[in-house]
């Protein structure tokens, strides 16, 4: 009678409601409220300030001195020749780091997934992670120490090896600026999205490259049929991320790179922003490029989102 007493027992699960929760994991959300906090101050909080791109704004007078102009400081900018300039700089660079930078990460990953040795893969790993939590103040002296004209590393190598007769000014002549800055951003930026990458091959199912060696399938074939295949949704991800970075720029990075000589190429929105914006005292025209920024490159993401689910994908939102 015992047994099949105990074998009708219904068991009554309780709701979770926030007293419960809360007296249990106090500690955990005590520990919560400071990360949200930041985010809540340093992404929502300023939002309100978004109403200075409609005046003429004067710190001195503050919101409820300043003019309300509308949308006269959009249609400043957009007759302002050296937006344009950096419009165009800034779209052209993005596009080739986007071109450039975005398959090394899914290589490196690829290679190094294929390491069978681990000590060597650690170490591998940690080297290329190690530029990403370097700032652009020690990448560019680094930069500027190997690719001085007369004495970098990389000019003596070149000319020891007998490539070159003199030197070459990497960081002074336009052109070879924007070659050495894309690649420095590469190498900047490749070890951590590699993570993403090898974390994504994790979940791909062994027993797949187990039948697949069974059928005769070498290394690379099991790359192209099994790896890449096995990532393609963090790859359509991330693609679709990086696009809505097309309109931005990076201020430290352009200010470490940049110099008289290059000022062609280094005139990005960035630079435009510090200059006419906050250099000038023009708050309202910093503000108005910095939104326009934003919504360009939202519409870009909900764009590229919205072609990669009629192609099958699951796209990001």
């Amino acid at each position: 009678m015992a047994k099949k007493s105990d074998a009708n027992k219904v068991v009554v699960k309780t709701k979770t409601t926030w007293k419960r929760a809360w007296k249990r994991d106090w500690q955990l959300y005590l520990l919560l409220l400071f990360p949200l906090a930041m985010v809540i101050i340093f992404n929502y909080a300023a939002y309100p300030g978004l109403r200075m791109v409609f005046m003429d704004y004067k710190p001195a007078k503050g919101y409820d001195g300043s003019e309300w102009v509308g949308l006269a400081t959009f249609v400043k900018i957009f007759k302002d020749a050296d937006f344009h300039r950096a419009l165009k700089s800034s779209i052209a660079f993005n596009l080739m780091d986007l071109l450039i930078g975005f398959p090394m990460p899914i290589i490196l990953a690829l290679m190094l997934n294929e390491l069978r040795y681990p000590r060597f893969k650690k170490v591998t790993q940690t080297i290329l992670y190690l530029p990403h939590f370097l700032s652009w103040v020690i990448i560019g002296s680094v930069a500027y120490t190997m690719f001085r004209t007369s004495s970098g590393l990389v000019n003596i190598a070149l000319m020891n090896a007998g490539l070159i007769e003199q030197g070459i000014n990497f960081l002074g002549e336009k052109w070879h600026w924007a070659v050495t800055y894309l690649l420095v951003g590469v190498w900047q930026g490749m070890g951590w999205g590699t993570i993403i990458y090898l974390a994504a091959i994790t979940g791909i199912s062994g027993e797949l490259y187990e039948a697949a060696m069974i059928d005769g399938a070498g290394r690379w074939k099991r790359m192209w049929h099994i790896t890449l295949p096995g990532i393609k949704s963090t790859v359509v991800t991330l693609l679709i991320m990086n696009l809505g970075r097309i309109m931005g720029s990076n201020f430290e990075r352009l200010d470490q790179f940049g110099n008289t000589q290059v000022r062609d190429f280094q005139y990005q929105l960035a630079i435009y922003i510090y200059d006419k914006g906050l250099s000038g005292g023009k708050y309202s025209m910093a503000t108005a490029v910095g939104l326009f920024q934003s919504i360009v490159g939202l519409i870009l993401v909900l764009l590229a989102d919205k072609v990669a689910k009629k192609l099958g994908e699951d796209g990001l939102l």
